[in-house]
């Protein structure tokens, strides 16, 4: 049987930050810094502890989600700037599918016990 010939394509390698960890870890730390704040801080007149917590946690939550999307936009740009061209080619496809477990082996491709 001839040989088909082969097709070969540049892709681009690089490892990209995943945003959602960032912006998690950034409204942590914005939570634990208006648990500080709010508890550790003086209380204004008329003014709970956690009225005062509640509004640092939306102000510093905030502040910390806008603060860890900054850093992995900047993770993503060095990605970019340190990514890599490589060369894949393609390979031919199988003639046959690959042989399927029998029924009732548990899927694990060993012979049952009699």
């Amino acid at each position: 049987m001839p040989s088909e010939p082969r097709h070969t394509r540049e892709i681009t390698v690089r490892r990209a930050p995943k945003y959602v960890p960032f912006l998690v870890a950034g409204g942590l730390v914005g939570a634990v810094v208006a648990l500080a704040v709010g508890y550790l801080g003086t209380v204004p007149d008329g003014y709970t502890r956690e009225s005062v917590f509640g509004y640092f946690l939306v102000l510093f939550g905030a502040a910390g989600v806008l603060l860890g999307g900054v850093v992995v936009l900047v993770l993503d740009r060095i990605s970019v700037a340190r990514s890599r061209k490589a060369y894949v080619e393609e390979l031919p496809e199988e003639e046959e599918a690959p042989e399927a477990p029998e029924v009732g082996d548990g899927g694990k491709g060993e012979p049952e016990a009699q």
